[in-house]
């Protein structure tokens, strides 16, 4: 395992560093080095690291959800108002719409399994959107408009309302019964997620103002205070949900809110943080792509992915109707939630492991998807943030 581990810092700062220089963004290179590395290339990578693989990219998602929460501007965010709660759902919902509607003609799927391979591919990606988001708040580009606020609350509940619908679509499509019921779980995921999140984070507000620690302990119990709000979530399996990455990120916020001097330290710290869990997430994402279904389907698999970006960009433009923002701004919105790689990644084989005969579609289309979206995406937001933003005067 630790010859992995060397080979996946080195060679992954390496290539990300050397696409970087092609002014294309590292996590492509990250990607490419998972792939390459990974066991449907070289094969280079141990099995007990890939055992453990979905573990550590959890933790990474964990560690930049909590430095988002801690550096997040909750009044900036109340400024954007009902935008905010309509980019959680309603992007995915059109980009599902566009699935179910163009993949039975392109792929030959029925409407129900077009439906599971758009719950799939609906998916924003928080672990590419959250450090682009944060980078501009540092900057101060969009933060007086409340645009990177925006962005980074959709992109955790985006994943909350997709992965519920997944589950539900699944379980029809393999001969189960779909109740209405399973729909609650979808509100209850995000409001006990957000309150039972800012109870915690309200909580080790008092412990820090009360037990005087060293800024690294402190970041040692925010972090297993998170791992303890996901497994929370991993252990409510009935009708009521959490959703413990939207409290991780809720946590953060709430200390921040209480203690804003001990967060702005302790997002410092998670920033070094992020900077080995970043090479870990988007490299173990890439050893999970199995290239060769990808190879296998080709033209038609890319074209549904493009055409559904455009309903996503018009769910995002739906969003944003009404608002003070200028067309530039909401342009910058609209591609700003094009990536997609965790979620994909994590439930893209699961149909697949399942038995349904859609799953090599499924894992095809996901797997092109995170390809395409993650670095066209990150790209697209590196590339456009100063021409499209307006910069907050310090």
């Amino acid at each position: 395992m630790l010859l992995s581990l060397a080979l996946i810092f080195l060679v992954g700062m390496l290539l990300g560093e050397g696409v970087q220089r092609l002014r294309l963004p590292p996590l492509l290179g990250m990607l490419v080095t998972g792939i390459v590395l990974g066991p449907y290339a070289l094969n280079l990578l141990d099995a007990s690291l890939l055992g453990i693989s979905a573990d550590l990219r959890q933790i990474a998602l964990i560690i930049i959800l909590t430095r988002a929460g801690l550096g997040l501007d909750l009044d900036g965010l109340r400024r954007v108002g009902r935008p905010a709660v309509l980019m959680c759902f309603v992007p995915a919902s059109f980009e599902i719409a566009g699935t179910v509607l163009l993949a039975p003609r392109l792929l030959g799927l029925s409407a129900l399994e077009a439906g599971v391979l758009g719950a799939v591919i609906a998916a924003v990606s928080p672990a590419v959107v959250v450090p682009k988001m944060l980078k501009l708040m540092e900057e101060g580009y969009g933060t007086a408009e409340g645009i990177p606020q925006l962005i980074m609350a959709g992109a955790s509940v985006d994943d909350v309302f997709v992965i519920v619908l997944f589950t539900s679509l699944t379980g029809l499509a393999a001969g189960g019964s779909f109740s209405p019921a399973q729909l609650v779980k979808i509100p209850t995921s995000i409001a006990l997620g957000a309150a039972g999140g800012a109870v915690c984070g309200l909580a080790l507000a008092a412990l820090f103002r009360r037990v005087h620690m060293r800024d690294s302990l402190k970041v040692l119990i925010l972090l297993s205070v998170s791992f303890l709000l996901v497994t929370l979530e991993h252990s409510l399996t009935g009708v009521v949900g959490f959703s413990g990455l939207l409290a991780v990120m809720a946590s953060g916020i709430a200390l921040q809110r209480a203690r804003t001097e001990v967060a702005v330290r302790l997002s410092a710290k998670f920033s070094k943080l992020w900077v080995a869990a970043e090479l870990l997430l988007f490299v173990l994402v890439g050893a999970a792509v199995d290239i060769r279904y990808a190879l296998a389907h080709g033209a038609a698999a890319v074209v549904l992915i493009f055409a559904a970006l455009f309903f996503r960009m018009a769910g995002v433009f739906v969003c944003l109707l009404g608002t003070r923002l200028r067309r530039a701004e909401r342009l910058f919105c609209m591609l700003a939630y094009l990536p997609k790689a965790t979620v994909q990644a994590a439930i893209g084989s699961i149909s697949l492991s399942m038995g349904l005969a859609c799953g090599d579609t499924v894992l095809t289309v996901a797997v092109l998807a995170i390809l395409i979206t993650a670095p066209l995406g990150a790209g697209l937001i590196e590339g456009t943030y100063r021409k499209l933003l307006k910069k907050q005067a310090r």
